[in-house]
């Protein structure tokens, strides 16, 4: 892609309205642009890397066991009166009433309605175990949305809810997604917290929230310091089998959310214990037969007899992700993506448009990169070189490549590597081996 050719509205100075860093940075980089309070047009380099943050989600829940389906974002009230909740969920669901006066609802989850396609569809304790998901927009009526896509009114979220016959299947079921939930985040560059969480309007009994560590976060947090050397991709994990020691492990050490402080626990680690500000990047839940009872949603049990199946739920706000990964990583020049999120993968910048012996060696290098497989971004627009390199640091690309007339004059190119800053002059050749590597 040309940056000349490519839409990314860049702004120079910091917004007024931005009061964190991952909007401010969002907005000047050309991520997203507001349209109204809490809600966001996403640009298409913001579009990028929504959709391979959404892709890890995915693969790591179809790893698991879990099955995609796609549910509307328009719901009908009388679900939710089933349930209960309707009366009780408060201003933040919008309520909606269609031209024949029924009463609609732009979802801000799906319990209701998946428990409603369950009982429509599945009839015996043979179907089970099941755990469905969808990636959808959801909107909550926030009073005051701020930060961004941190706390927006419409949000992209991948949600997934478990049936089972008992409670030691669905324990096996929220033991997965904790697991998941682990590897999704490290797949993102996130160091991910599991800490005990209050179940808040979606109830049940057992609720872990996953939190990131940065400096900006919404929230204090605490921890055993230990947490912060635990690397779950260093260990295989097989959905099918048990997964309980790996839950264990994650939860044996001390963590909380402010609103879980223990200052007993806390004062026994002493040096050990961690005081942060933290980021919640997702949430999971067991809460039991809550829904299916209130649904009449049956199975037929082995014997014969009706079972009201155990549940769980289990969310991920996809585009949250995305402003909480510039919260974690950035710098005082712009976002620093980490490789398996980045809109392109590579920068390359013609440092002199124009110049023949640049322009040839820039295209050359283009086609070398995308037959490698790279998703490449060319700056080659009529600009200084100073604002050419002013706009990758800030978009934040992996890897920088610079072509200018005076290391083409004595076979070289420059690469930088975005978070470290090093920098090399080296053969094309080279950049070739050490990019793709």
């Amino acid at each position: 892609m040309r940056l000349s050719e490519y839409y990314l509205p860049i702004l120079k100075e910091d917004p007024a309205e931005a009061q964190i860093t991952s909007h401010r940075l969002m907005l000047r980089a050309g991520l997203i642009r507001q349209t109204s309070a809490g809600i966001y047009t996403w640009l298409p380099i913001g579009l990028r890397v929504l959709r391979r943050v959404e892709d890890i989600v995915r693969k790591e829940q179809d790893a698991a066991g879990a099955q995609e389906l796609l549910m509307p974002t328009i719901q009908s009230a009388d679900l939710w009166k089933e349930s209960g909740r309707y009366d009780g969920y408060g201003r933040e669901m919008l309520r909606i009433t269609d031209r024949h006066e029924r009463e609609m609802l732009f979802g801000p989850t799906n319990e209701e309605l998946i428990t409603d396609v369950f009982r429509q569809t599945v009839r015996s304790y043979r179907d089970l175990s099941k755990i469905l998901y969808h990636i959808q927009w959801k909107f909550r009526d926030e009073v005051r949305p701020r930060f961004g896509v941190m706390r927006g009114r419409e949000f992209l979220m991948k949600d997934s809810y478990s049936f089972d016959i008992d409670f030691e299947g669905a324990q096996r079921s929220y033991n997965k997604m904790f697991v998941s939930y682990l590897r999704t985040f490290a797949k993102l560059g996130l160091k991910a917290i599991p800490m005990q969480a209050d179940t808040g309007p979606i109830g049940g009994e057992l609720s872990h929230e996953f939190i990131i560590l940065a400096e900006t976060g919404e929230s204090e947090v605490y921890c055993h310091k230990d947490y912060l050397t635990y690397d779950v991709l260093m260990e295989e994990t097989n959905y099918s089998e048990d997964l309980s020691e790996t839950v264990k492990k994650w939860t044996a050490l001390y963590a909380a959310t402010d609103e879980k402080y223990n200052e007993k626990k806390a004062n026994q680690l002493k040096d050990k214990l961690i005081s942060a500000r933290g980021i919640e990047v997702g949430h999971i839940f067991y809460f039991g037969t809550k829904y299916s009872k209130a649904m009449e949603a049956t199975i037929t049990g082995p014997g014969g007899e009706i079972i009201y199946p155990e549940m769980g739920s289990y969310g991920i706000g996809v585009s949250r992700l995305v402003g909480a990964i510039i919260e974690a990583s950035h710098d005082e020049s712009g976002i620093i993506w980490p490789e398996s999120v980045a809109p392109f993968q590579v920068g390359l910048i013609n440092v002199r448009s124009g110049d023949t012996d640049c322009d040839n060696a820039s295209n050359d290098l283009l086609s070398k990169l995308k037959n490698a497989g790279l998703d490449v971004l060319l700056d080659d627009r009529d600009e200084r070189a100073g604002s050419k390199f002013a706009t990758m640091d800030l978009i934040g690309l992996p890897w920088q490549v610079i072509i200018g007339p005076r290391g083409i004059k004595n076979g070289y190119i420059e690469i930088k590597k975005r978070d470290t800053g090093e920098r090399e002059d080296i053969s094309v050749d080279a950049a070739l081996s050490i990019i793709c590597g």
